[in-house]
């Protein structure tokens, strides 16, 4: 996908993750973790051999998924 499709999705993902876990994030800590997280999803759905068409939505789920995962891991270890 393009540059800016993704920044987008990092945005959303990114927030999504911050009120799932209720934590605090600006617009830069909201981009950073969902770019984190998309990377982290698209990693394990890999491992999980998920079919991941790449459309907007599944990019989406995926990038969010990771991103609460990387967030929460984050909380776990740095408090």
């Amino acid at each position: 996908m393009g540059l800016i499709v993704t920044v987008i999705i990092g945005l959303i993902a990114g927030a999504i993750a911050h009120r799932v876990l209720n934590s605090r994030g600006g617009f830069l800590g909201s981009l950073v973790v969902g770019l984190v997280g998309a990377f982290v999803g698209g990693e394990l759905a890999h491992l999980l051999n998920l079919n991941v068409t790449g459309g907007f939505l599944d990019q989406l789920i995926v990038s969010t998924l990771g991103a609460v995962l990387f967030l929460f891991l984050w909380k776990k270890i740095f408090g």
